[in-house]
């Protein structure tokens, strides 16, 4: 009974917030041309559908999502994996990587043009820098918060080198706290593809730009909401593929 109350208060909170949405430019409150009424949106949907506009745009940006996810959330846990696992490494990087961490993606933005130029692989990039600390982080955290007690019972039964006490020890016991981190840079991913198309890399981001200079909100909105779409769906894979990793756990 608790779920399907939680579900029926959920329906009932989107619908008021849709009938908001709507009352706002009906009314005149807001001018439709800058916030269009959610009936708008189907047709515009449908209109670009019928372009072969959206599954054009959808199938760019989903390319350029996975490939520099791939590539930032690897290096992440890659590095990471190092990081956490060697002091002297971490010594050694700490003023890099406090020198590096806090510049937004949207600032590799310029060089991301020039050592590129607007191609496909200047997204990935950009994509990829906004996936990597998140991961790196959360790898580096998640190994350093491993039991040391673990590690010490490992190397009584003969796990001594660094490989066995990775693959054996650190990795499994660190899972958890990775994936927490490869969750939230599911998210940041999208966030990053709007901001490495707005330059000119066709895709979601591209035709968003394309549809605000037009006043066409009613397709920013179609783009914002397929977007929101494509992350639920990535995430809720996600979670079912966490669930089946740690089925181990308690």
């Amino acid at each position: 009974m608790n779920l399907v109350r939680s579900t029926l208060l959920a329906a009932a909170g989107l619908a008021a917030f849709l009938l908001f949405w709507e009352a706002m430019p009906r009314l005149g409150l807001v001018d439709p041309a800058f916030l269009p009424p959610p009936s708008t949106i189907p047709a515009a949907f449908l209109r670009e559908v019928a372009l072969g506009v959206w599954p054009l745009a959808v199938a760019s940006s989903l390319s350029h999502y996975v490939v520099g996810l791939g590539v930032g959330a690897g290096a992440g846990i890659g590095l990471g994996l190092v990081s956490g696992m060697s002091r002297p490494f971490e010594a050694v990087t700490a003023w890099v990587v406090r020198l590096l961490r806090p510049i937004p993606g949207l600032a590799w933005v310029p060089f991301a043009i020039i050592w590129f130029g607007v191609q496909p692989s200047a997204a990935v990039f950009i994509i990829a820098i906004g996936v990597f600390w998140i991961v790196f982080f959360a790898t580096q955290g998640a190994v350093r918060g491993v039991d040391r007690d673990l590690i010490e019972v490992a190397q009584a039964f003969g796990f001594r080198s660094p490989l066995a006490r990775l693959t054996k020890i650190l990795l499994p016991a660190a899972t958890p706290g990775i994936l927490v981190g490869l969750r939230t840079a599911l998210g940041q991913a999208w966030m990053a593809v709007v901001a490495a198309e707005i330059f000119g890399v066709p895709g979601v981001g591209q035709r968003m730009m394309q549809a605000s200079s037009l006043l066409s909100t009613d397709i920013v909105v179609v783009y914002m909401l397929t977007m929101a779409a494509l992350y639920g769906l990535f995430d809720s894979a996600f979670v079912a593929l966490q669930g089946r990793l740690l089925r181990w756990r308690p």
